[in-house]
């Protein structure tokens, strides 16, 4: 005979006393004013509250909740809701399924929410940030260089020599950085181009170029892609006509000029920037790969310099005996070839305003850094230098599919042409310096 369950009017009392017999898996105490509840107990100690029927010819039994957390009423209240939802055929589990995953798709969809407005919120300056963290491994360290520099927010204290309290100059893309990306429409970046183009229409297209780019770059990027247009809004014509074309530079060196360019230059206090104009020249390189000189980058013994550009990554060049001879003398601080003891970096920054006042003096007003490049690639012409030996000295794409596929330089080959332009160089200057008896000092370790 089946055994009747253990009822009784549950009270406060009865709950406290009621604990499961020895050997038992659980044991039930069952109300008598809630026939679907019952408290069960556990040989541990533990006690809740359950709801047991039967549904679809199916016993069902859910748990109520812990004795502590739901007073007796409460408990019999929550039953007899539960027995009401049987009766009507309601199955009191798949509702609960049911709530529950509404709950989670609820909380899913809020935390979607949150996620979208914060990526609709993002910045172009630190959507910028991602970008080049992202990209620096496949650039040239100049061209990194530019992608810093043009959206720097200026306002600091300018580290040049002679600047006194002059505070930096915000970079052409500083305006746009705290800019929302998904705002970054055509409207806003032709007025931005409008207003660079007045100033600074140089720097303002290569900062275009920069911000066209990233932007197409973003628009690869799934996390960013629906921020943007779908086409690229730095793209527009209105905004290529403003900033304008770039003009052709014509400040160089003419044959006759040398000499009053050199001893201009010689005379400068300084000796590492005068000897740094000096290599500019005589490389043909751009200002900031001479710049970018490390002492590790010098090959005494084979006599070759490892310049980073922005094409190749990186190049080798003749070290040839005058250069060698103006690096010898130069004091060896740190690991720049041309340091300096106030640079925040320990190198030298572009001598930009030494060199302008060694033109002006020399009766060269206008002559720039990049001029002497130009000056250097001029100058190869009266030597008939073969053009493509010369692009491989300066660090410029071949130009034709034979130089690009057919033609390899070894380093000897480039030294037999550089050794004679720089010898040109010199004799045209006025300055006499045997390569075969000049005595190249040592370099040399100086705490200077």
């Amino acid at each position: 005979m089946k055994q009747q369950p253990n009822r009784v009017r549950l009270t406060a009392g009865r709950v406290e006393a009621f604990t499961c017999p020895t050997g038992k898996a659980q044991a039930f105490l069952w109300d008598t004013e809630a026939p679907t509840m019952a408290l069960r107990a556990t040989p541990k100690g533990r006690k809740t509250y359950i709801f047991e029927s039967r549904l679809n010819g199916q016993t069902i039994r859910i748990t109520i909740g812990d004795l502590t957390a739901w007073p007796i009423e409460q408990a019999r209240t929550k039953a007899q809701g539960l027995k009401m939802l049987v009766d009507s055929g309601t199955d009191p589990r798949e509702l609960e399924r049911d709530r529950q995953a509404a709950a989670v798709e609820k909380k899913a969809t809020a935390a979607a929410q949150i996620e979208a407005a914060k990526v609709a919120a993002l910045t172009v300056g630190e959507v910028w940030q991602d970008y080049i963290q992202q990209r620096h491994p496949f650039w040239g360290e100049l061209h990194y260089r530019d992608h810093i520099d043009k959206a720097k927010a200026g306002g600091l204290k300018s580290a040049r020599r002679g600047a006194g309290t002059q505070l930096t100059t915000p970079g052409p893309l500083a305006a746009l950085m705290p800019l929302a990306l998904c705002d970054l429409d055509q409207p806003t970046i032709e007025a931005w181009a409008a207003k660079e183009g007045k100033t600074r229409a140089s720097s303002a297209r290569l900062a275009w170029r920069l911000l066209t780019v990233f932007l197409t770059w973003c628009a690869e990027q799934p996390e960013y892609a629906a921020l943007l247009p779908t086409k690229n809004p730095a793209k527009t014509k209105k905004a290529r006509e403003a900033l304008g074309r770039a003009g052709t530079k014509s400040d160089v060196l003419q044959r006759e000029q040398l000499a009053v360019w050199f001893t201009a230059v010689q005379q400068l206090q300084n000796p590492v920037i005068s000897a740094c104009l000096q290599i500019m020249l005589l490389t043909g390189a751009r200002p900031g790969e001479v710049l970018a000189l490390r002492w590790e980058d010098i090959n005494t013994q084979w006599k070759g310099i490892a310049i980073r550009d922005k094409v190749e990554g990186t190049r080798e060049i003749p070290a040839t005996p005058y250069m060698l001879h103006l690096m010898a003398t130069l004091p060896r601080r740190n690991e720049w070839v041309f340091s300096s003891n106030t640079s925040a970096t320990g190198c030298l920054s572009e001598p930009n305003n030494p060199h302008t006042r060694a033109c002006r003096a020399a009766g060269l007003e206008g002559l720039t850094l990049h001029g002497l490049r130009r000056s250097f690639k001029s100058l190869t012409e009266w030597l008939e230098v073969p053009v493509g030996v010369v692009a491989q000295i300066q660090g410029h794409k071949p130009s034709a599919t034979a130089e690009k596929h057919y033609t390899v330089r070894p380093l000897e080959l480039l030294r037999v042409h550089h050794e004679r332009i720089e010898a040109w160089i010199l004799e045209q200057a006025g300055i006499v310096f045997d390569a075969k008896q000049a005595d190249t000092p040592a370099l040399r370790v100086v705490n200077a």
